[in-house]
């Protein structure tokens, strides 16, 4: 059975995108099948791991709204081990049509427990709206991460979806828990980022992972390209910053890494 997670913060530009990607491409390259589902209507998981939104013949969105099972729906991705349930413009129009929907906030839950013991790991890429889609894959999730920027106003909106995911605990889905806060576009010589660090640490503590994710020119670079950080340069410090995520997250559920020494780098040879 598969551990699933959300990446989500109804802030725009803190990194969700990016994080489903790397961290899904990091956990791969370490050997654990996974899947990205992308929740998003701007598509950019599906754009950003390789694939044309246009040319998608089955999405998220038919699996929730026309029954299309997941398994129809996945595609392969050039990284090994790692798969995508991809996203269209389609999806923008799901809201609405899923309101009188019978079990309206479990439709994603009931598609991905069709696929659930296929992969170690799901990805859920949420929307920047805290929005019925979302609703549904907190709903459909075990956890959720929350990327915070290394910014001015980081912590703006966190109290209300912290809020949200108390709601959906309280109503939807009990089991739902914080996997952690995850500090994004983090700049060494800034003063103003470490001063992010430090406020984040200290009203969250424990709820913040170890990892930080610098900014990075390859990490910017490599969506352009169709392909995962790790893909474009495994040598990057964005790589570098993902694979430790990865490990980190494979160490707080209790699993380990078959091979420790496997160099990611021989794995995307193969």
């Amino acid at each position: 059975m598969s551990k699933i997670i959300a990446i989500a913060n109804q802030k725009g530009g803190v990194g969700k995108t990016t994080t489903s990607i790397n961290l899904a491409a990091s956990l791969a390259v370490l050997e654990f099948k996974t899947l990205i589902v992308d929740a998003d209507p701007q598509a950019n998981s599906t754009s950003g791991i390789g694939f044309d939104p246009r040319t998608i013949k089955h999405s998220i969105y038919e699996c929730i709204i026309n029954d299309v099972t997941a398994r129809e729906a996945i595609q392969k991705t050039d990284t090994p081990n790692l798969d995508l349930l991809p996203a269209h413009i389609d999806l923008v129009g799901a809201e609405i049509e899923m309101i009188n929907l019978h079990e309206r906030e479990y439709k994603m839950k009931a598609v991905l427990e069709q696929v659930k013991d296929d992969y170690d790991f799901i990805i859920i890429d949420c929307s920047p709206s805290l929005g019925l889609i979302t609703i549904n894959a907190l709903t459909a999730a075990h956890s959720v991460i929350i990327p915070v920027q290394c910014e001015y106003f980081a912590l703006e909106g966190l109290g209300k979806l912290l809020n949200t995911i108390k709601i959906v605990q309280n109503r939807l889905n009990p089991n739902l828990q914080i996997e952690g806060i995850l500090l994004t576009m983090y700049d060494v010589r800034l003063r103003l980022s470490n001063q992010v660090v430090e406020e984040v640490r200290s009203h969250f503590e424990d709820l913040v992972f170890n990892t930080i994710i610098a900014r990075n020119t390859r990490l910017s670079e490599a969506p352009s390209f169709g392909i995962s950080v790790i893909m474009h340069d495994a040598n990057s410090k964005g790589a570098i910053n993902y694979l430790n995520l990865a490990r980190e997250i494979i160490h707080k559920n209790g699993l380990t890494v078959e091979n420790p020494e496997a160099n990611p780098k021989k794995v995307l040879k193969k």
